[in-house]
């Protein structure tokens, strides 16, 4: 498991005090499935048998001192939609969403990725919480921002937020077509620094990580911290959406990032 120092100042609290907050970024050993999906599987939205996806989410909720019902995560959809959770829900339940925020302790937010960027957000004086799943498409359509927003309905303040990107796909992985970087450039004009010139002419290589700190650095947020890691290059540690696709393998498994109020 992974932390991040922006995040990582307040995972413990002294005895009697407010609870702190935890976080961690998976990878994806330490888990019970095998095959594609080894080991540490956490998502139902693969063809992993789901009784290994729920073990290996136990197993993920124990780092937190929580049971693998107080784990919670969404339908990810690509999209900037953000719920407010109050209680844990049922799988069966779990709703179109991107994004997760919370004050109530006990809950882990999850978020499944697999390139994609996971995002987790903390106001250690507010005690609020937040969580986004950001590929480009949840990233242009203003993910983070709704993020933060919906923290700030909590009462948060961006001035106190502080946001850790996780492990996800870097530039060098990441090789994209002409008709990608021109849907930036006419959504977002600051994005074209953000591309590069790949060895195959007409195509670029996009720094999703960097691209997604800037839309954070713009809400004055408290401090934003990026992992350095490539989960498209590192296969023993991470799983990948394109690096299955590259192999034709079908399928593939999702890591988890969470983050709560200790109970």
């Amino acid at each position: 498991m992974i932390t991040l120092n922006a995040l990582a100042d307040f995972e413990m609290a002294d005895p009697g005090a407010d609870p702190g907050i935890r976080h961690g970024f998976f990878t994806r050993e330490g888990g019970v499935s095998f095959g594609l999906f080894a080991s540490l599987n956490c998502g139902f939205g693969s063809r992993d048998d789901p009784r290994n996806v729920e073990e290996n989410r136990g197993i993920a909720a124990a780092r937190f001192d929580l049971g693998p019902e107080k784990l919670v995560s969404c339908h990810q959809v690509h999209g900037a939609e953000i719920v407010t959770v109050e209680q844990p829900w049922r799988r069966e339940a779990n709703p179109r969403a991107d994004g997760m925020v919370t004050a109530v302790p006990g809950i882990a937010l999850g978020i499944l990725a697999a390139d994609c960027a996971p995002v987790l957000f903390a106001d250690p004086v507010a005690r609020i919480i937040g969580a986004a799943h950001s590929g480009w498409r949840g990233a242009l359509a203003g993910v983070m921002e709704a993020t933060v927003a919906a923290m700030a309905a909590l009462g948060a303040r961006p001035e106190r937020i502080r946001a850790g990107i996780g492990p996800c796909i870097a530039q060098p992985s990441y090789e994209v077509g002409p008709e990608f970087a021109a849907n930036f450039a006419a959504t977002d004009r600051a994005s074209s620094g953000f591309f590069r010139p790949a060895a195959r002419p007409g195509h670029f290589l996009f720094d999703l990580p960097g691209y997604i700190a800037q839309r954070l650095q713009r809400q004055g947020l408290a401090a934003v911290e990026r992992a350095p890691h490539d989960t498209a290059a590192e296969e023993a540690l991470f799983f990948s959406y394109r690096r299955a696709c590259l192999r034709g393998e079908g399928d593939y498994g999702r890591g988890l990032a969470a983050i709560a109020l200790a109970p």
